[in-house]
């Protein structure tokens, strides 16, 4: 068994980073949906303006508000204006078919990669 890419959204913003909540990744629902994730899963979430990545678990946002929020520990890593990618894998005996999407800078989704 091999850890294997299954989601990806690729270049997301951070539109609010929220320190005083318990800890995760708020995503907009329509893109979770695009991307395939699911609410509670975890994920790694790269910053592609400082470097920074973390693990953290995933919350339902609201459908179709953009809405990237970094909370509670993740928020003093990753803050709001960043560019981030968030991946999620799956262990599988084999390679498996990825979603991969791209968004543009208000997290509205432009296409599959």
């Amino acid at each position: 068994m091999r850890w294997f890419l299954r989601s990806k959204i690729h270049r997301a913003t951070v539109t609010e980073a929220n320190p005083d909540y318990t800890g995760s990744i708020t995503i907009d629902e329509a893109l979770m949906g695009k991307a395939g994730f699911l609410a509670g899963e975890k994920v790694l979430v790269a910053s592609l303006s400082s470097g920074v990545r973390l693990e953290t678990y995933v919350i339902l946002g609201q459908k179709n508000s953009g809405e990237i929020c970094t909370n509670g520990a993740a928020a003093l890593l990753i803050k709001r204006g960043e560019k981030v990618i968030i991946m999620g894998f799956e262990l599988a005996d084999k390679s498996i078919k990825y979603k991969n999407i791209l968004v543009d800078e208000n997290n509205k989704f432009v296409k599959f990669l």
